[in-house]
């Protein structure tokens, strides 16, 4: 019996740290900003870094320092990279005999523009991670499990979202969903019976604006509409500004501890996995899941790479201050 199983990409990500480029204010990119490399150089590299990244692994590694008996369903290439990334998992004692390994794509890779000083740029090669179709899921293996955690899907994977939570529904298997926009873009009637089954919703503020139609800055409305589709528990992360959490009946609001950032790859995730992680250990205490997910992010971002700076079951970690309302 396992505690949990982990759905989503594993990747090989790649950090690149460029000596010249420029950063240039136009309206012609989506953000406003982009970086810019002179067309026909050859730009000189002062660092590069390897680490392995994607929100099925990521979160499966957490669950794993946490002391959970953990799994991880997903998907590489029949190549180095995929047979590294298999090796690492096997050495963070995550079971890895549901990955499958494809030789029509190469495992997933990202290469991630480090040093930028505003923000990070990701190259993402979304590759074998896209493959693993529900008619090739192990389904009667992975039905000994107390939790599905499902991190965001692309390809086949974000088709068949549905027919994961619909098995974890019917196998009496608790489920926590951080969606990516792929999920959030299926049908309006599709979403609405998928949250109507899950017990943990994680969103940050753009996809819960997405989902919910509604101006991120207005979080009670957020919410109303949340708890509407989700009678579980809804979160919606807010960077450095830190998290608001409702399970139908309170609100709960934390800020971000103050961090030292070396790269926020994985942030996200490392949160994710430290909410539901304390959120199964100390009886659905709200509260405390919060505590130990800013703490993992926070620890996460201290360091380069989405794995490195996750908490053990065994460390101390600052517990920040939880404002509790009722609705």
């Amino acid at each position: 019996m396992y505690d949990i199983i982990t759905f989503g990409a594993a990747i090989q990500d790649i950090y690149i740290k460029p000596e010249k480029f420029k950063i240039l204010g136009s309206s012609k990119f989506a953000t406003g900003k982009g970086v810019c490399f002179g067309l026909g150089s050859k730009i000189d590299v002062e660092d590069m870094q390897f680490s392995s990244g994607g929100g099925g692994t990521n979160t499966a590694a957490s669950f794993a320092k946490q002391g959970f008996l953990t799994a991880f369903c997903g998907a590489v290439g029949l190549d180095i990279s995929g047979t590294s990334l298999i090796d690492e998992l096997s050495r963070l004692n995550i079971d890895i005999r549901f990955i499958k390994r494809f030789a029509e794509k190469a495992t997933s890779h990202s290469v991630v523009l480090s040093g930028l000083k505003e923000d990070r740029t990701i190259f993402v090669y979304k590759g074998a991670s896209e493959l693993l179709d529900k008619d090739i899921i192990p389904w009667q293996d992975i039905r000994e499990t107390r939790w599905f955690y499902v991190a965001p899907l692309a390809g086949n994977l974000c088709n068949n979202f549905e027919a994961i939570v619909n098995f974890a529904k019917e196998n009496n298997i608790k489920i926590a969903v951080n969606p990516g926009h792929s999920q959030l873009s299926l049908p309006k009637k599709t979403l609405k019976d998928i949250f109507a089954k899950i017990d943990i919703l994680i969103l940050n503020q753009e996809e819960a604006s997405f989902l919910t139609k509604t101006p991120y800055k207005k979080e009670s409305l957020i919410f109303k509409k949340l708890d509407k589709l989700c009678p579980g528990v809804a979160i919606m992360t807010k960077g450095k500004e830190g998290v608001v959490v409702s399970d139908g009946k309170f609100m709960y609001l934390a800020k971000a501890l103050k961090t030292e950032v070396a790269d926020t790859v994985g942030a996200g995730d490392a949160f994710a996995s430290g909410f539901v992680s304390a959120f199964i250990k100390e009886n659905q205490n709200i509260e405390k899941a919060i505590q130990l997910g800013i703490a993992n992010s926070s620890s996460c971002l201290s360091q380069t790479g989405a794995k490195n700076g996750l908490l053990t079951s065994l460390q101390e970690f600052e517990k920040v201050k939880v404002e509790k309302t009722k609705i």
